[in-house]
């Protein structure tokens, strides 16, 4: 690995504030924003609701438009006033600039990957005949558009590698248009598949493919509707999307949405039923090599929506899943569909550390474990056997180990807070272990440090962080500037990975710690349930507690820490700004859900009752109503200073979130710290961002958290 810039001779931060510090940063006069008279009165209360106006979709609302234009103005002309923020700006696009590769999948002989040389916008996909051959460009993405928010999110090679079915998403919506290619000539078949949405790509041989989609939308509610009637088609190339099968649908419940897989053998078709976003499924399997005489006949596996299930692979008529049944950390367990009387059979028992990922390579399952939301990777025979474990390089998070039943190798990645993903090569046979990949990066990664600490949240529960520093400020023991970022929700775990915006904070002197509280996955089940529904607060409790944690351990002075969450996390860092805005220096909420009595109003919002519960029964209510960052703004309070960020196409967490929160915040009079808005235009909830909007947020993020808690870039 090369190391162009040293970085150990970056002083730290100044003792006192820079004269470009000084300078009146204070609140600027906020655009008007118009109140409207709506009142509801819910379970007895009532409820205000003045912005709600801004609920509509900015495309077709001149007004919300003329206010989302005066907004983004005000921000902007903030923005371009703080004095870090060229510093990141430059800084993150060039720690960012470095040649990034996927995980290869291997299809006929051939390997696919995607291959970013660094600064392009988006990432085109690459093949080649052989892993030592010279690779062939089969799709660049950024010849899509000019501004290059149209993006290759999807893709998947058929199982002779001769064709390519790909999704491509255009300006960060969730909906996906599906296409073909031919990848001997590198020209798109005829095939298009429009509104797919939360769908797998699953080829049946080479004839065709399993995809999920919506019914058509009506005209100008394509970005607000909510989803439902969820169905399964198959795809015969060269025909018409009109002619496309039906495969799996349930009318009798159109809350229930399905995916589609394919064992990498053609032999099963897996169709994967969830209500919403909890771990608890229907499972079903179609056996292909009958089709032609029972057609799309779904077999029962699992009903009653109860436990998570992750079907691996299959060898003939045996079928590997991971699933949480009777094991709240995972267990693997098959079943052989061929069987007179077909059984499930414990394979891999559930051990102390949940199952993160598995898969099938040649005739081992490869395993990922979190070890206290670290990875650990284990290698088993096909009947359980333990067989070795894979090493990795410390504290990170692994991915790939990508192959099949009968293939003689695997890829993987890994990836830490100071180390961006090297992509490996592991001989089943041997164990060998090589590289594929590795990044030649602008900084020495030796330069900083990755340490894991516990602490104690209000009840008594022990909660891991992770915290990323220069290995000569975390030496020195001096209290600087930390980003304090968590999520807690959905099963989600955090685990470390490369983010240049985190890197170039720590490189400017800063802290930057990752807090793994509960309501997420790191701990299996339980730790979701502990943060969940009626145990929300402990999330918001949780993160509390790291925030008076890194104060009273000397990380991070009591006027230099700010949040950062985004979705989930945005939630997060409204919900503890209105708790506790004395702890807190500033802020940076990211697509986030603040209103959560009308969440379940748009797109996918529906599916969050899981974890949210339902805005129209009482109990849930209640809840609901106690931390909802729309409804607990404390007026005349000191608050942080906050960015709330969001974009114009996030059909997950609709703007109108943010939109009706920071018009709140700025019309309650919450002191001196500015409360501003960044609106991005064609971009979504998150995926398929270009780099240089990627950046620029960044830049602008870090520069505002920068400047509140008094970190000074290098000069």
């Amino acid at each position: 690995m090369n190391h162009r810039l040293p970085i150990a001779a970056i002083s730290l931060l100044a003792a006192v504030a820079s004269p470009a510090i000084a300078q009146d940063m204070t609140a600027p006069a906020y655009p008007e924003t118009r109140r409207g008279d709506v009142v509801e009165t819910l379970f007895g209360e009532e409820i205000a609701d003045p912005y709600r106006w801004l609920e509509e979709d900015v495309r077709n609302a001149p007004e919300v438009a003329d206010w989302v234009e005066r907004q983004n103005a005000v921000t902007n002309a903030y923005l371009d006033r703080l004095p870090a923020r060229d510093w990141f700006r430059a800084r993150v696009g060039e720690i960012f600039d470095f040649a990034r590769y996927s995980t290869p999948v291997e299809r006929g002989g051939r390997y696919f990957y995607t291959f970013n040389t660094g600064l392009q916008n988006q990432s085109p996909l690459y093949v080649r005949e052989g892993l030592e051959a010279e690779q062939r460009l089969l799709i660049d993405p950024n010849e899509w558009a000019d501004d290059g928010a149209t993006a290759l999110s999807g893709w998947r090679a058929s199982p002779d590698g001769s064709k390519l079915l790909y999704s491509v998403q255009d300006g960060g919506t969730d909906w996906r248009i599906l296409r073909v290619l031919d990848v001997d000539t590198g020209e798109p078949l005829e095939d298009e598949i429009r509104w797919a949405k939360f769908t797998d790509l699953a080829w049946v041989g080479e004839e065709g493919f399993l995809y999920s989609r919506f019914p058509e939308p009506e005209e100008g509610e394509d970005f607000q509707a909510l989803n439902y009637d969820q169905a399964v088609y198959f795809h015969r190339l060269g025909t018409p999307q009109s002619e496309d099968e039906l495969v799996f649908a349930t009318p009798e419940d159109r809350e229930v949405g399905h995916s589609a897989s394919v064992t990498s053998d053609g032999r099963w078709a897996i169709i994967t039923s969830a209500k919403g976003t909890d771990a608890r499924y229907e499972v079903r399997a179609i056996d292909l090599a009958a089709r032609d005489t029972r057609g799309w006949q779904a077999r029962p596996l699992v009903t009653g929506f109860d436990n998570a299930w992750s079907a691996v692979n299959s060898v003939g008529g045996k079928i590997w899943f991971v699933t949480n049944k009777d094991a709240p950390l995972y267990r693997v367990l098959a079943i052989d569909l061929d069987a007179a009387s077909p059984e499930w059979e414990v394979v891999v028992p559930e051990t102390e550390q949940p199952i993160d990922g598995a898969s099938i390579v040649g005739d081992r399952l490869v395993l990922s474990y979190l070890q206290d939301a670290s990875s650990v990777a284990r290698i088993h025979t096909l009947d359980g056997e333990a067989a070795g474990e894979v090493e990795l390089a410390g504290i990170g998070s692994v991915g790939g180990f990508s192959g099949r039943p009968g293939n003689p190798e695997t890829f993987y990645s890994f990836t830490s807070f100071n180390c961006p993903p090297t992509i490996y090569r592991l001989d089943m046979a041997t164990g060998e272990r090589s590289t594929f990949a590795e990044p030649e990066l602008a900084f020495d990664p030796d330069d900083f440090t990755v340490e894991q600490r516990f602490y104690d949240s209000k009840d008594g529960t022990r909660v891991p962080m992770f915290i990323l520093r220069r290995a000569d400020v975390a030496a020195s023991g001096e209290a600087v500037p930390t980003v304090l970022y968590g999520y807690g929700g959905f099963d989600i775990s955090l685990t470390p990975g490369f983010s240049a915006s985190r890197l170039a904070w720590a490189q400017a002197g800063g802290a930057f710690v990752v807090a793994n509280i509960r309501g997420g996955g790191e701990y299996g089940k339980a730790w979701h349930d502990a943060g969940r529904l009626d145990n929300k607060q402990n999330v918001f409790d949780d993160f509390i507690a790291a925030g008076e944690f890194l104060i009273a351990e000397g990380i991070t002075p009591a006027d230099g820490l700010a949040i950062q969450g985004g979705s989930n996390g945005g939630l997060l860092v409204g919900a503890v700004s209105n708790q506790r805005p004395d702890l807190f220096a500033a802020g940076n909420a990211a697509v986030g859900v603040m209103d959560m009595l009308r969440f379940d109003r748009w797109t996918a919002g529906r599916y969050w009752v899981d974890d949210y519960g339902y805005p129209d029964r009482e109990d849930d209510f209640r809840v609901l109503r106690a931390y909802s960052p729309l409804h607990n703004i404390q007026r005349g309070v000191d608050y942080p200073a906050l960015l709330v960020t969001t974009a114009d196409t996030d059909d997950r967490v609709v703007p109108g979130h943010s939109f009706k929160y920071i018009a709140a915040v700025q019309e309650a009079g919450l002191g001196e710290r500015p409360q501003l808005i960044r609106i991005e235009t064609r971009a979504g909830h998150g995926s398929g961002k270009p780099t240089d909007k990627a950046i620029a947020e960044a830049a602008d993020i870090m520069g505002f958290l920068a400047y509140w808690t008094g970190l000074v870039a290098p000069e």
